[in-house]
């Protein structure tokens, strides 16, 4: 069994900060800025693609957003912006590609 990392004042401070970190952006607000779906905008919050046609509808189809759904957005318009600014290394690390996670799996197991 592995041991849990300690956390320090640094880490308990990050954790700090990024619970009331506000970071949102509207599926409106997104879907004006990119040229994306509700597809598109489906797959990044995790939802269907009936939720997000909800949440442009008006009156009674109207459906809000969650909070996660808005950091969802938010977070993707800052990969979206700032991509070719994160290191190759870094980006892989938050991203793993899980194609090739798949393969060197399977070229790992004994045969």
């Amino acid at each position: 069994m592995t041991h849990p990392r300690p956390l320090g004042e640094r880490e308990l401070a990050l954790i700090n900060l990024y619970a009331h970190c506000q970071l949102g952006l509207s599926p409106r607000r997104f879907y004006a800025k990119w040229d994306v779906t509700y597809e598109n905008i489906a797959d990044i919050c995790s939802r269907s693609p009936a939720t997000v046609r909800r949440w442009f509808g008006s009156d009674r189809n109207y459906r809000a957003p969650s909070s996660c759904d808005l950091r969802h957005l938010a977070l993707m318009d800052f990969l979206l912006e700032h991509r070719e600014e994160i290191p190759t290394e870094l980006f892989n690390l938050l991203c793993p590609d899980s194609r090739s996670e798949k393969s060197s799996n399977q070229t790992d197991k004994p045969t």
